[in-house]
């Protein structure tokens, strides 16, 4: 007698909607409607669950036990090795597959599929390729010979993960798939993110106390009334075989966190809508592997510019390693927060003083606060970016286009007092004579500004700025937040030979560990003690540690030097391939942390495209790179390579080919026009 056994894959710790087979369905969980549906198939000789072994399971297997089903525990991502061994145990003919987030899974339809697969004598048959039935209703069939073989001969992660890809796409095995007389694929029956649960709730609710109504029943009612059908009607059929786990991570993290993430520049829409793997199990050196495993070639952020080391550099963390074991808190201060100040002033010997924070705009913040206590004058002038606290987003009070040229368009100051309109001033680098107006037209006392980010001062500006602060005894801070260490041994005005009257620093100066520092005059600093600029995680020993042994490393190894001149030999490179497909190219930032533009108006879809093909090719790569030391000549030359055949897409964007064609889903995002 041939033994027809159906195999239930159901886990909690699912990435999307997690525990999500043991949310309960009018006091039932999911997973308990779904087994006693699918018992009701008369073709089957058992039902039987394979699970993985995982401490988080442990409430759903004993639930499923308790209420007299077989359980196989297995491997967590070879889900084919957990059929494998629940078919082998269990003396199955014939396998049935149904995943564990279809409650409304139909007895009648399973036996249905069995009958068709017997009839025709194949060795794989489904109702879903194509589907024609409501996603939630798929069934899968196969012979205990073709799992083995398929267990046996796959050897990709997704066909290990997903059990039946090998199957349906090796040409080995015959198929069939069965097709209802009337295309209702649209529909969506299956429970992947919360908007699903409402809406299978809501059937059961009308079904009440009815647990075995037929699918047809539920089309019907799905004809009669759709309002209880809306709530998951934007969601994709079969989304979660396309993502990553990442990707299906970052959607679960939109639904918890505003905007997905604490930094806008981390966000998957900034970068690569729908593909972009979010998030990372490791990094070293300049590879990061997300959390499947893929390896990538970090060509981007590089950590956001924090990482000029690379990552996991072997001397920082040790560093770390040693201050955790002896104790990273306590009621005393940490000592290395003072080796820290004196280091940062010997390098910057016009400076006096340090304050240390953990971020780039609480660094700010204290700065502008102490100039402004100093100048005895609120209104502050400043060009370039400089963080997120209210001084500086009180700029588009009244016009939002005013912070657009500082990286920020498009944005609302939603939340910032309307009563610091006027108090903050933007103006052009290299226009001097925009800063010279504001000063003469308002009673500014605070310059803050990037000493450089895109193009290099033009005669003598930043001489002049320097001059026109010291006239007007304005204090002038110099935020190198971004360009501190990557082109000298301390911030990038030494290069220039002007001395402000405060500088910050961050990214850079614990690579990777957060620590950022405010150094001044002492005039100035000395205002900390008669306004109040206190948090107790500024007193951590972590940040200090890191960059004590961060700045050791970069002077020893004159990393400002290295990552320069790679920077130089990119940016050059950039132009060779442009040339080449006879495109018009601009490269524009700090030689450490460059970037290109294209002529027109494309440039945000080409950004894309560059994402994506880039990551194709294994590379977390688009229009700018932060360069590090671990950016070596090799990896270059192989990121350059796999670059070039890019650059021709684009060329045939440009001769007419609609980049739309080239795009596997949406441009990304600029700024902060969408944060949905």
């Amino acid at each position: 007698m041939t033994r027809i056994v159906a195999i239930v894959q159901a886990r909690m710790g699912s990435t999307r909607f997690p525990e999500k087979v043991m949310r309960p369905i009018r006091g039932v969980p999911l997973i308990e409607l779904l087994l006693a549906r699918l018992r009701g198939a008369k073709r089957l000789n058992q039902v039987v669950l394979a699970t993985s072994r995982d401490s988080r399971n442990a409430r759903l297997v004993q639930h499923v036990r308790s209420i007299g089903y077989p359980i196989v525990e297995g491997s967590e991502d070879d889900v084919l090795d957990r059929y494998y061994q629940a078919a082998t145990l269990h003396e199955a003919d014939i396998v049935v597959r149904v995943t564990g987030d279809c409650p409304l899974v139909d007895p009648g339809l399973v036996d249905y599929v069995i009958d068709r697969f017997c009839q025709a004598q194949v060795d794989y048959a489904s109702n879903t390729d194509p589907p024609t039935y409501p996603n939630g209703l798929d069934v899968e069939v196969f012979t205990r010979e073709t799992l083995n073989r398929a267990w046996r001969e796959s050897t990709r992660r997704h066909d290990r993960e997903h059990v039946t890809p090998y199957m349906r796409e090796s040409g080995a095995f015959r198929l069939l798939n069965v097709v209802h007389t009337e295309d209702v694929s649209q529909e969506r029956w299956t429970v992947d993110e919360p908007e699903d649960l409402q809406v299978i709730t809501g059937v059961f609710e009308y079904f009440a106390p009815d647990t075995d109504f037929t699918w047809h029943a539920v089309l019907d009612l799905c004809r009669s009334r759709p309002d209880l059908f809306q709530a998951n009607r934007h969601l994709v059929r079969n989304e979660g075989a396309k993502l990553g786990t990442g990707q299906k991570l970052w959607k679960r993290a939109k639904r918890l966190i505003p905007g997905g993430s604490m930094l806008l520049s981390k966000r998957a829409e900034m970068l690569l809508p729908e593909r972009w793997p979010a998030y990372f199990s490791r990094a070293k050196g300049c590879r990061v592997w997300d959390l499947d495993g893929q390896e990538y070639v970090d060509m981007g952020l590089m950590g956001v510019g924090t990482n000029i080391l690379g990552y996991g550099h072997p001397e920082v963390d040790e560093a770390v390693r040693r201050v955790v074991d002896q104790g990273n808190m306590s009621t005393l201060n940490c000592p290395e927060e003072v080796y820290l100040a004196e280091r940062l002033l010997e390098l910057h010997p016009w400076a006096e003083m340090a304050r240390f924070a953990r971020s780039g705009g609480e660094a700010n913040a204290i700065a502008v606060r102490l100039a402004r206590a100093a100048s005895a004058r609120d209104k502050v002038a400043f060009c370039g970016y400089h963080g997120w606290h209210d001084w500086y987003l009180a700029a588009n009070i009244g016009g939002e286009g005013n912070l657009a040229p500082h990286l920020l368009p498009g944005l609302a100051p939603n939340g910032v007092p309307r009563e610091l309109r006027g108090s903050v001033l933007p103006f052009s680098y290299n226009r001097f004579d925009e800063l010279e107006r504001l000063v003469s037209e308002h009673q500014v006392g605070v310059i803050v500004m990037e000493v450089k980010r895109n193009v290099e001062p033009l005669g003598e500006f930043l001489q002049r700025v320097r001059r026109l602060a010291t006239a007007k005894d304005i204090v002038l801070i110099f935020d190198e937040c971004t360009s501190g260490f990557r082109q000298t041994l301390g911030g990038l005005h030494k290069l220039y030979d002007v001395e402000p009257d405060m500088a910050i620093f961050g990214k850079a100066l614990g690579n990777g560990y957060a620590i950022t520092a405010v150094i001044g005059r002492r005039q100035i600093m000395q205002w900390a003690q008669s306004t109040f600029v206190s948090s107790t995680f500024w007193t951590e020993r972590i940040g200090p540690a890191a960059a004590l042994k961060t700045l050791e490393v970069m002077e020893r190894i004159r990393s400002y030097e290295q990552i320069t001149a790679m920077g130089r030999h990119i940016g050059a490179s950039w132009q060779q391939l442009a040339r080449k497909h006879g495109l018009s190219l601009e490269v524009g930032g700090l030689w450490a942390l460059a970037n290109f533009s294209f002529a027109g108006g494309n440039n945000l879809a080409y950004k894309t495209l560059i994402t994506q093909e880039m990551l194709k090719r294994g590379f977390l790569a688009s229009n700018s790179i932060y360069v590090c030391t671990e950016h070596t000549r090799d990896v270059v030359d192989g990121y350059l390579e796999s670059l070039d055949p890019v650059f021709g897409m684009i060329r045939s964007c440009e001769d007419g080919r609609p980049i739309t064609d080239m795009l596997d889903g949406p441009i990304c995002e600029s700024g902060f026009k969408r944060l949905n």
